[in-house]
């Protein structure tokens, strides 16, 4: 026999959430940014046993867990579950649209779109900030918790984050005319190892010059001026130069990036994706194919894709 469930709800609801890019140069763990075309998709359904499942992973190569206590979007549609219908149960399907340790939020889609899902299965009684907690629990399993990856998957855009409840998130405006190419060279970077490699210690000068960068980059996005913008998001003095030698030949990349046009090239998150700014759809697949045939040529595979800011967060499909 079914479970009892609202009348506005449904037997199964499938939902989306898209990539992010995180710290967007100097803003670590206080920035992050949804981005188009592509993310992960969770559906849900009703069950008879009370409790959460996963009842099929797509796309991950076998690498993720069915255990439901391990995954991402099964620990955030649990959280949301116990909060609106503990006695009801729910199995999920995932579909892993983004490649794992990439620095592309993985992790961080799949909780939005397992909360979302969950959330609209059982009548949508929460707002999207409300999904915040159900999001940063499943994140706390995998890569710490904090929400530069969450915040932006689940309210699209660019987002400030000052915490990890739902009133210290802040979006912020979303300038015309930028572009980007997301490569991502086939080697994994976890961000536990990612987080590793950060200084303990940072000298006063470097803290200053990275605050300049910060509050140049909020004064950019204000005020819609790109090359501040772009210049502040290349200022990083302090985690790209730690974590740049876990990807192999960044500094190539980034120079070649640039020789085709590009405005900047940062790491994305932990890496190893690099997001290229570029100031046209065009030039942002120049510099991104040139990228990516920069790591074929030394012998590793890699990927890219010519993305914008994704202005729409997290969501169930119709």
């Amino acid at each position: 026999m079914s479970q009892h469930v609202p009348n506005n709800a449904f037997a199964s609801v499938r939902a989306f959430a898209p990539a992010t890019v995180a710290n967007l140069g100097p803003g670590f763990d206080i920035l992050g940014m949804a981005v188009t075309g592509i993310g992960d998709t969770v559906t849900v359904h009703l069950c008879d046993i009370p409790g959460t499942s996963v009842v099929k992973i797509t796309g991950d190569g076998g690498k993720l867990s069915l255990d439901a206590t391990r995954n991402t979007a099964a620990i955030a549609a649990e959280f949301v579950r116990q909060q609106i219908r503990p006695d009801v149960g729910i199995e999920l399907e995932i579909e892993k649209g983004l490649p794992l340790a990439s620095g592309l939020g993985s992790s961080a889609a799949s909780a939005a779109a397992g909360a979302v899902a969950t959330n609209a299965l059982l009548g949508n009684p929460l707002s999207q900030l409300e999904l915040l907690p159900a999001c940063l629990e499943a994140e706390a399993t995998v890569s710490g918790r904090h929400a530069d990856n969450v915040g932006p998957a689940l309210l699209g855009g660019i987002v400030l984050v000052t915490g990890i409840t739902p009133n210290c998130l802040f979006p912020l405006p979303v300038p015309d005319g930028l572009h980007f190419a997301l490569v991502t060279p086939d080697v994994a970077v976890p961000t536990a190892q990612a987080r590793a490699v950060l200084p303990k210690e940072v000298p006063f000068s470097k803290m200053v010059s990275q605050t300049k960068s910060v509050a140049q980059l909020m004064y950019g996005l204000y005020s819609g001026n790109l090359d501040l913008l772009v210049n502040a998001m290349a200022e990083d003095g302090i985690i790209e130069p730690a974590r740049q030698y876990l990807i192999p030949h960044f500094a190539l990349a980034r120079d070649t990036a640039l020789a085709y046009g590009a405005k900047a090239c940062i790491i994305s998150g932990a890496g190893p994706t690099l997001c290229i700014v570029a100031s046209t759809a065009e030039l942002a697949e120049k510099s991104g194919a040139a990228v990516q045939a920069l790591y074929v040529s030394h012998g590793i595979g890699a990927s890219y894709r010519v993305a914008q800011v994704a202005t729409r967060g997290a969501y169930a499909e119709a």
